[in-house]
């Protein structure tokens, strides 16, 4: 009778994780963070930004209608996106996220710097064809802003941005290893940061975190890591796409110094199709301000 009951309740718990795991699946929710720094002093009232990443393809409602009604409750000055918007492998449509996306270029200013996903199909045509050039083309008759290695100098507020999208090496997403990033790689693909601009760098990858802050980032917004895929309370993400245990940068709103840094746990999966305790998330970024 005793063992009858553990497996009674061993059966009730896995169901309910169960049912957990597919309620993250299939929802998300709107995270608010605050930025303040010495640079944005003069910004007269909160500028209002979003940030997404990791959407691979994923839905919410046909179109992602519910997806685009919050951004549109939110009336952000720039919609920026940190990659992974589809999902890089042969054979896989992009369809939905180029739909979304050009939908929402139809009515907020986009810039888009590339994850892993994108990089890969960009950097290997041989084996994914034209599948990246034509996604390319298509958002950007649309409006989109690419920022490939590249940046814009932007006015909101009353305030000077500089908008970075930065693409590591390849190499920098292998599995089971940090790979030690190459001296003087990121300056050679977008130069040196400009001191007196409030900068923002669109990095995909979190684990080179300390090489952002070092090149001057004042904010760094990063992706890649789907919140750790299982997190725990006290401790936070569990496990990263390269099966790393623990990744400090799981996801959140982090403080270094002065420099803020934003982790999306994203808004859809691939490969390891789990969250739980991990709800995926649309972030939105209030800059300057009263506390």
């Amino acid at each position: 009778m005793y063992f009858k009951g553990i497996l009674t309740a061993a059966a009730a718990a896995a169901a309910c994780l169960c049912g957990e795991i597919w309620r993250e699946l299939h929802h998300f929710r709107v995270v608010t963070y605050r930025l303040k720094s010495k640079k944005l002093e003069g910004i007269g009232n909160n500028v209002r930004f979003v940030f997404l990443s990791d959407l691979h393809n994923q839905t919410y409602g046909k179109g992602n209608k519910r997806l685009l009604k919050k951004i549109k409750e939110t009336d952000p000055a720039l919609v920026l996106i940190g990659g992974d918007m589809l999902v890089g492998k042969k054979g896989k449509s992009y369809g939905s996220a180029l739909d979304f996306v050009r939908e929402l270029a139809g009515q907020f200013p986009v810039y888009y710097a590339n994850g892993n996903h994108e990089q890969r199909l960009k950097e290997m045509p041989e084996w994914y064809g034209d599948v990246y050039a034509q996604y390319k083309e298509e958002l950007e008759a649309a409006g989109v802003h690419f920022l490939e290695n590249s940046s814009q100098e932007l006015f909101c507020g009353g305030c000077k941005f500089r908008l970075t999208g930065l693409e590591i090496p390849a190499e920098c997403y292998s599995h089971f290893r940090k790979v030690r990033m190459p001296e003087g790689a990121i300056e050679e693909r977008i130069g040196e940061a400009k001191a007196a601009d409030y900068e923002i760098l669109l990095a995909h990858n979190p684990t080179y975190m300390e090489e952002y802050l070092e090149w001057g980032a004042d904010l760094v917004l990063s992706g890649h890591l789907h919140g750790g895929i299982v997190r725990l309370p006290g401790v936070g993400g569990a496990l990263s796409p390269a099966f790393s245990l623990f990744p400090k940068y799981s996801g959140g709103h982090y403080r270094e110094g002065e420099r803020d840094i934003v982790v999306s746990k994203g808004l859809g999966v691939h490969t390891v199709c789990v969250r739980l305790f991990n709800p995926a998330e649309l972030v939105v970024l209030e800059l300057g301000g009263e506390e």
